[in-house]
């Protein structure tokens, strides 16, 4: 196995192995982390609603624990779908006004799910450059081809939808809100070039759902499009803190996955107590409306001080907010400085982002205050002057 310490070496010279930091909660401070042993202010976590350390949540699971046991010993279409299971998926539905909702595992295996079910030799998926992995890998083992868009041109969309124009199915991926940006998908015009070109639409809400709509329901229910989507695709493991994903839309939709989606049909289903907490959390993420608003109020505050101080921030206006660095070598450095000034915010590299903008990826929460978050730009400012990030 020679071959592997080469490429792990190669890695290392160019500055993109990775590995694993333990972490853990602090105690009453959701907005912190544990990290090397020290108290850090977390910067890097997609709790964006403050809820994964919520009382109520954990109370749901460990009551659910104590009835149903530690999981579900099956697959769903065995004997894995227990009670908390439909109870859930009828709070999804009505909460995101859909005939008809489906819970999975995670979000990587409803987002693989999906695509493969929907598309497969013969057929088209149109997919923004810059969505997520498991949206590219699920296209990859769909078997369709794969029409990569530059990201948010949606003239070059139109081209490659009038290529593929007389393919059996056509399929619209997107992110809502893209995860190393933070900037938003044009999904009017999406929803325009649907219609015109007679395709599917499918939106992952993973960054956006929780955040956006009156209740959280995301992005596409903030544009009022949420009747132009075919597949609304979000997770619980990031605004709603705990962990899983769900899929909603019509009745055949749903149908046609239990039948179709392979991660769903051949995974033993999540632990009940699971669901139990994200039916604690869906609850408390419609009726906490001041953790949405904290939260788009921050990410403002913060993106606006960081490009006053001089730092490429992108052009997102979402609560993730990316400090563009370029050189990998430099992000590394960036970020171990942070954590020097107790900030644990991760460098991102290659290949999850595009060769030569390798950034820091800045993730906020409900629960930071104004304070650290002002404090943090002030120290986030020094590091990017003694690095020559930005100028004096």
């Amino acid at each position: 196995m020679n071959w592997m310490e080469k490429e792990l070496e190669q890695l290392a010279d160019a500055s993109l192995e990775r590995f694993l930091c333990d972490s853990g909660p602090v105690p009453d401070c959701p907005g912190y982390t544990v990290r090397g042993g020290r108290v850090l202010l977390n910067l890097a976590s997609n709790d964006y609603l403050g809820l994964a350390q919520h009382p109520a949540i954990i109370e749901a699971i460990r009551e659910t624990l104590l009835t149903e046991g530690g999981g579900s010993g099956a697959s769903r279409l065995v004997t894995g779908n227990r009670p908390p299971y439909g109870r859930l998926e009828e709070a999804l539905a009505a909460w995101q006004n859909s005939e008809a909702a489906l819970v999975f595992a995670n979000g990587y295996m409803a987002n693989s799910g999906v695509i493969q079910a929907l598309a497969g030799r013969g057929d088209v998926v149109f997919s923004d450059q810059l969505n997520h992995a498991s949206i590219v890998d699920g296209i990859i083992l769909s078997r369709a081809e794969h029409a990569r868009y530059r990201h948010n041109d949606m003239e070059h969309l139109k081209v490659l939808l009038h290529k593929h124009r007389d393919k059996r199915r056509k399929l619209i991926v997107t992110d809502a809100i893209f995860s190393m940006d933070g900037d938003q998908a044009r999904l009017r015009e999406l929803v325009s070039l649907k219609h015109e070109y007679g395709a599917m639409l499918m939106v992952d809400e993973a960054h956006s759902g929780g955040i956006y709509g009156e209740r959280g329901e995301g992005l596409c229910h903030e544009l009022g499009l949420q009747n132009e989507v075919d597949v609304h695709m979000g997770t619980f493991s990031k605004s709603f803190g705990v962990y899983g994903a769900y899929v909603c839309g019509s009745r055949t939709l749903i149908r046609w996955l239990i039948n179709k989606a392979r991660p769903l049909i051949y995974s033993t289903a999540l632990p009940p107590s699971f669901i139990a907490g994200i039916s604690a959390s869906l609850a408390l993420v419609q009726a906490d409306h001041w953790r949405r608003e904290r939260l788009l109020s921050a990410g403002q505050l913060f993106r606006s001080s960081l490009f006053a101080a001089g730092f490429d921030v992108g052009s997102g206006d979402s609560p993730i907010v990316p400090v563009i660095i370029g050189d990998n070598d430099l992000a590394l450095r960036f970020s171990k400085e942070l954590e020097g000034e107790g900030i644990a915010a991760v460098a991102i590299r290659p290949p999850t982002v595009p060769e030569g903008t390798a950034r820091i990826r800045f993730s906020l929460s409900a629960a930071h205050t104004e304070k650290e978050l002002n404090d943090a730009v002030v120290r986030i400012h020094h590091i990017g002057l003694r690095l020559g990030v930005v100028s004096p």
